[in-house]
């Protein structure tokens, strides 16, 4: 079982990585969403820890949908992501009819040759997920989709969830990443009922359960310890 964590700072990676997270979703402007940091919190990031840091690439919380402009800031700061050593990133890109972009989705995996890449929860807003994993699945340099399988907290969503893991296996797709909603008394159950092999925390691995503190060591621990074998 993979373990990500969302990291704003490079103090929440180097707490989260102690605690025995697997990886990091480095990411600033959570309060909309999640934003691409800047080059230097980027570079801070990566020295915090040995754990890979994946970085989102969203140059605006508008929308999923990115004109030629943005997908030129987007191309510049995978590269500012790189230089910085980052292992990977973070991409969700829809077109005008809500469907995956595949001319920007192209035009991106190009510029992250050899990188990590997750499609992170765009994929929620698609009214027919499982014809978007198809589409995704086409794509070998994308390793995995971050979804709540739909806009409500992932563990409401547990049975779409688990279609969507079975038609990935099925395909040979990337893997699936739950996400949103979930903290450390809900996951163990969550995994159980959907056969997610990655999860992902945001707030629920924060002190009080919010973005205003930093990352719970203990928390990170006790998520950690349902399962004690690290992939």
């Amino acid at each position: 079982m993979i373990v990500e964590i969302i990291a704003i700072t490079p103090d929440d990676v180097a707490v989260a990585a102690a605690a025995g997270a697997d990886r990091i979703e480095l990411v600033s402007g959570i309060a909309e969403g999640g934003l691409t940091p800047s080059a230097g919190l980027m570079e801070a990031a990566v020295q915090a820890a040995a754990i890979p840091v994946n970085v989102m690439i969203r140059p605006h919380s508008q929308s999923f949908r990115y004109n030629e402009t943005d997908q030129r800031v987007m191309l510049r700061d995978i590269e500012a992501a790189r230089a910085a050593g980052a292992a990977g990133i973070v991409i969700g890109l829809l077109n005008a009819a809500g469907e995956i972009d595949r001319t920007g989705l192209e035009l991106l995996l190009a510029a992250a040759d050899g990188m990590d890449v997750t499609f992170h929860r765009a994929f929620d807003e698609l009214q027919d997920q499982a014809e978007g994993l198809r589409v995704l699945s086409e794509y070998e340099a994308i390793s995995r989709v971050l979804t709540a399988g739909g806009l409500r907290p992932a563990p409401e969503s547990a049975g779409q969830l688990r279609m969507l893991q079975e038609l990935s296996a099925e395909l040979g797709g990337p893997r699936i990443m739950g996400g949103y909603g979930l903290n450390a008394d809900n996951a163990a159950d969550f995994v159980k009922k959907t056969g997610v092999p990655e999860v992902h925390f945001g707030s629920g691995a924060r002190v009080k359960g919010s973005f205003q503190y930093g990352v719970d060591a203990r928390v990170v621990e006790r998520i950690r310890s349902n399962w004690p074998s690290r992939a």
